[in-house]
């Protein structure tokens, strides 16, 4: 008899997946527990660098402005990390900034009564500070879900069949944070992703004392070398002559990070002055604040699974879901000048490392709060060129998204009903945002565009 091959070889569905070094509630040495919370961290300062590099300059920000702002969000990032771990669903999951504030954030900006200020100076922080009154207002929401159990009502509906959706669209629907950016710098982008697939993927059986360190350490050893390869670049002058843009994107010494950050730095609540409420600005808020709800809750379903835990039950996730309005609370009080949502890049590492140790994650916070005081050795790493990130978000994000077309295993998909489901949500999930997005690029405001600025 003729062998079977191995792609008509059936799988029988399975709760758990396979292949995982660490689960959970087993831990790595201290010496590589400490390295993979470094590695984390690193991660993590993607998102944390990204946000307020966009968002300080519109506002009338200086470089000191945005510095200080990447440490307070980092800072406060490695709190809400902790709280989550320790008291939320307990998961290992990094609780970072979130994209889905930026919309709300960036109708704050151009508010009118805010861009009339002609100082630069005051135009920041009276913007700050109404960003501030809008999460604190928005941070009730999940709160009252979660704490009021309305939350755990609501997701005892949560069947396979709707986490599929749900999680995908968490990876794919960052897909403009990862390809156009590593178009950005393609000379540091494409070997980046080339050198992290290589090493996790292909070169994973290669260990050093019996650790696969190729395939665990697969983040920090691609991103030291290509950080090297372009700091080469920009020393011997490739980029002198090229484009504003093309410079900040490649280029190692644009963000003037280093330079404007202090030695020493603790954040601490209300240092921007007393926020500003305003009902426009917190109806926008609390959009986003939803949106970062659905999203978190599919993020930590992804979690379970690639930390080989048992699907987290109703009351876990909402009462996961009320730290994290605690946290969106927190990043209003400190001034973090987005809201709070899990990492899902993170949640993609926890998979390529094959690690899914809780002790990991709380390591990588304690490297938050640590570096986010030291100001000037959290701005060393965090000067590495977007464009690096970016092809780690190509995988790590697929990889997430992957985890919620896993959960297809648990549905019957010789039901069109089914097929129906899963096909019109995925599409309509890609679809809808990217006519927003277009809408929103050519008319400069959004298809509801009403008399009353809190209703649009």
């Amino acid at each position: 008899m003729a062998a079977q091959k191995a792609e008509e070889i059936s799988h029988l569905p399975m709760d758990q997946l396979q292949g995982l070094e660490y689960c959970i509630d087993s831990n790595p040495s201290w010496g590589e527990t400490i390295a993979l919370g470094f590695q984390h961290y690193i991660l993590a300062l993607g998102t944390a660098v990204m946000i307020p590099t966009f968002l300080v300059p519109l506002m009338g920000g200086t470089d000191d402005d945005k510095i200080r702002v990447v440490q307070t969000l980092l800072f406060v990032e490695g709190i809400n990390t902790l709280l989550q771990t320790l008291f939320g669903t307990r998961l290992p999951t990094v609780i970072g900034g979130s994209y889905a504030f930026m919309v709300p954030i960036i109708s704050i900006i151009h508010d009118t009564s805010l861009m009339s200020i002609e100082d630069n100076h005051v135009r920041f922080m009276n913007t700050m500070r109404a960003v501030q009154g809008a999460l604190i207002v928005a941070s009730s929401i999940q709160i009252i879900l979660g704490y009021s159990q309305m939350w755990a009502i609501c997701s005892r509906f949560f069947s396979p069949l709707g986490m599929v959706p749900v999680i995908a669209l968490v990876g794919f629907g960052l897909f403009d944070r990862g390809f156009p950016v590593v178009g950005r710098c393609v000379e540091i982008g494409i070997p980046m992703l080339i050198l992290f697939i290589a090493f996790s993927q292909y070169l994973k059986n290669f260990k050093l004392k019996q650790l696969p360190i190729l395939e665990r350490f697969a983040l920090l050893i691609s991103i030291t070398v290509i950080w090297a390869y372009a700091h080469l670049l920009t020393a011997s002058g490739a980029y002198k002559h090229r484009p504003e843009l093309t410079q900040l994107n490649c280029r190692t010494d644009k963000a003037n990070l280093i330079s404007s950050a202090p030695w020493i730095k603790i954040p601490y609540p209300l240092q921007w002055g007393a926020p500003t409420f305003d009902a426009g600005h917190a109806f926008g808020m609390i959009a986003a604040v939803l949106v970062s709800l659905i999203e978190s809750t599919g993020a930590y379903k992804a979690a379970s699974r690639l930390a080989s835990a048992t699907p987290p039950p109703a009351h876990v996730l909402t009462r996961g879901i009320g730290w994290q309005g605690i946290g969106i609370l927190l990043n209003g009080l400190f001034g973090t000048l987005t809201g709070s949502t899990v990492s899902a890049e993170n949640v993609g590492l926890l998979g390529s490392t094959r690690v899914g140790s809780r002790r990991v994650i709380q390591i990588s916070a304690g490297f938050m709060i640590f570096f986010s005081m030291l100001g000037k050795f959290g701005a060393l790493f965090a000067s590495i060129p977007f464009t690096i990130f970016a092809a780690v978000y190509c995988v790590l994000f697929g990889l997430v998204a992957s985890v919620g077309l896993s959960f297809l295993q648990f549905t019957n998909m010789n039901s069109m009903r089914n097929l129906f489901i899963v096909g019109v949500a995925l599409f309509l999930g890609l679809s809808v945002p990217e006519y927003l997005r277009e809408y929103t690029a050519k008319a400069l405001h959004g298809p509801a565009h009403t008399g009353g600025g809190w209703l649009s």
